[in-house]
């Protein structure tokens, strides 16, 4: 078994944690984002695991985008809000009113995202792959100093 890893970047989009009522982490804020995912599997006939260009070239589809389209639209000058968030319709109407690209996931913060990332990731890679490659782990990090990391 084989692992490799790939750094996607250059994201930057803002979201709270409306539940963390005792710091500043309750309000609005933004990060430059960046994941890393860890593919695992056997080599293909190139001795690859993942190739490093392949969400580029991608035949599947992850909620009908090509995955690098994915990635901008959730988190490249993006509103995250989480589903349950008490002022979900207030930025849904700055989303409808094109005051902000809204997106809404079950849950933000850094180790939510990281699980939300795998969830997408995963499926995709193991049917781009026909089941030779799986996501291992994804590394979740807003700016440099701090990150999760999920993995099954």
């Amino acid at each position: 078994m084989f692992t490799s890893t790939k750094v996607f970047d250059g994201f930057s989009c803002c979201f709270r944690q409306w539940r963390a009522t005792t710091t500043h982490c309750q309000y609005m804020h933004g990060y430059g984002i960046s994941f890393k995912v860890w593919f695992e599997g056997e080599l293909d006939e190139r001795n690859w695991v993942w190739d490093f260009g392949g969400m580029k070239r991608a035949k599947t589809k992850i909620d009908g985008l090509s995955p690098k389209d994915w990635m901008d639209y959730m988190f490249d000058h993006t509103v995250i809000v989480a589903e349950d968030d008490p002022h979900l319709s207030g930025f849904q109407n700055m989303d409808d009113t094109g005051v902000a690209q809204v997106r809404v996931v079950p849950a933000t913060g850094a180790e939510k995202f990281a699980e939300f990332i795998f969830n997408k990731l995963n499926p995709f890679v193991q049917e781009e792959t026909n089941g030779r490659v799986k996501v291992k782990q994804v590394e979740f990090r807003e700016h440099g100093k701090n990150s999760a990391i999920y993995s099954e």
